[in-house]
C-alpha cells in the first residue's frame, strides 16, 4: 500500500487516491506502473484522481485529469493498455501519432516508450500486465512455448466483437472497487478474473498467434483426459486451476476443455466441483454432528466460501449440508 493516502480500503491490493497533487500521482504511477514524468502544458497543478487494484500480475488503475496532462516513460517493462472512458489521449508510437478514445484502446509492449497527451477532463483505465504472466497465459492456451514479446497492435477497436466484450470486463473490475463485499476480494475469484482479462485480451486483438489461438481446438486423447480425471479424484481438495490440469495432462488448456466436454460431459472445473461435493456429502453422512461442522467439511474439500458451498450442495442433492449432517447415522 502507498503510505499516507487520503483514503484507502482494507481490501488487499486496492488503493484509492482522492484528489491528489502531481507529486502524489507520480509516486503512485512510479510504484504501481513504470517510472514516469508528469507535465501540465497549461501550468499549475491540476487535480488528479487515482484508483487502483492489483490482482497478482495485473494492475488496473482508473485515472482522471482535470486539466491537460502529459505522461512519459522512456521504456516499459510490461504490457500496458490504455482505455479512455472520457476524453481523448494521444500517443506517439513507431514514429506516428495515434489517438485513443472511449472507442479505441492503446497497447504498449515491453521495451516500448510511452508518450501520452491527455485532454482536460480525461478519464481512463490503465492496465499493466506483467510480461511473464501474459506470455505464460498464451503458452498455456496454445499448449506450447512461445517466442515473446507478443506483438500486440498499437491501437484496437473497442466498439464491437470480442474487444468490446473484453473492455466491459475491465470496466467491471473498476466498478467493483466501490463495493467492499465484492467477490473481487476473494483470492479464488481474483485469480480467475485476472486469467480472464489476460486470455480475453489475447483472444480480442490481432497478433502472430491469434489465428492459432482461435482455431478449433483438437480433442485431447482419452489417456490424457484420464490423467486429469485421476488427478482430480486423487486430490479434489487441491486448488487446481485449468492450467494446472492442462500441464498434468500434457495438453493445452483449450484441448483439455474440449476433451472434458466430449469425454466427461463437464468442464474441468465443473467436474472438480462435482467430485468435491460428492466427497463432502460422504463425510457429512458419516459424520457425528457432535464432533464435526458443515464448515469443517466444506473447507476440508476445498470450498472456501460456505454460502456458495451450501447453495451448490442444495442444487446438487436437494437438501442442505446441515440436513445431511443431522440425519447422519
Amino acid at each position: 500500500m502507498v503510505d499516507a493516502l487520503p483514503r484507502a480500503t482494507s481490501a488487499t491490493g486496492t488503493v484509492y487516491f482522492d484528489s491528489v497533487d502531481a507529486n502524489r500521482a507520480r509516486e503512485a504511477l512510479n510504484r504501481f506502473y513504470h517510472p514516469v514524468s508528469l507535465g501540465f502544458p497549461d501550468g499549475g497543478d491540476p487535480a488528479i484522481e487515482v484508483e487502483m487494484i492489483q490482482l497478482g500480475p495485473l494492475t488496473v488503475g482508473y485515472l482522471t485529469f482535470s486539466g491537460r496532462a502529459t505522461v512519459d516513460a522512456p521504456e516499459v517493462d510490461a504490457y500496458h493498455v490504455t482505455l479512455p472512458t472520457t476524453g481523448r489521449v494521444r500517443a506517439r508510437q513507431d514514429g506516428r501519432e495515434v489517438t485513443a478514445t472511449p472507442d479505441t484502446a492503446l497497447a504498449f509492449r515491453p521495451g516500448d516508450p510511452i508518450h501520452l497527451r491527455h485532454e482536460a477532463n480525461t478519464a481512463e483505465l490503465e492496465l499493466r500486465i506483467e510480461r511473464w504472466a501474459l506470455e505464460a497465459e498464451l503458452a498455456a492456451l496454445l499448449g506450447h512455448p512461445i517466442e515473446g514479446p507478443i506483438d500486440l497492435p498499437s491501437t484496437f477497436d473497442l466498439t464491437e466483437g470480442p474487444a468490446h466484450s473484453w473492455s466491459r470486463l475491465v470496466r467491471l473490475l473498476r466498478d467493483e472497487l466501490d463495493h467492499e463485499t465484492s467477490l473481487l476480494y476473494q483470492p479464488l475469484i481474483a485469480e480467475q478474473l485476472c486469467s480472464s482479462v489476460l486470455s480475453g485480451l489475447l483472444l480480442s486483438v490481432s497478433h502472430r498467434y491469434h489465428d492459432e489461438l482461435v482455431a478449433p481446438a483438437s480433442v485431447g486423447p482419452p489417456r490424457a483426459i484420464r490423467r486429469a480425471v485421476e488427478a482430480i479424484n486423487e486430490e479434489p481438495e487441491r486448488a487446481f486451476t485449468v492450467a494446472d490440469l492442462a500441464v498434468l495432462s500434457g495438453m493445452s488448456v483449450r484441448s483439455l476443455q474440449e476433451g472434458f466436454r466430449r469425454h466427461v460431459g463437464l468442464a474441468p472445473m465443473a467436474y472438480l466441483q462435482q467430485i468435491r461435493l460428492t466427497r463432502a456429502r460422504e463425510a457429512l453422512r458419516r459424520g457425528d454432528p457432535a464432533r464435526i461442522t458443515v464448515a469443517t467439511v466444506a473447507h476440508r474439500w476445498g470450498f472456501a466460501h460456505l454460502g456458495r458451498f451450501a447453495s451448490a450442495y442444495r442444487k446438487r442433492f436437494g437438501e442442505s449440508p446441515s440436513e445431511t449432517l443431522r440425519t447422519a447415522p
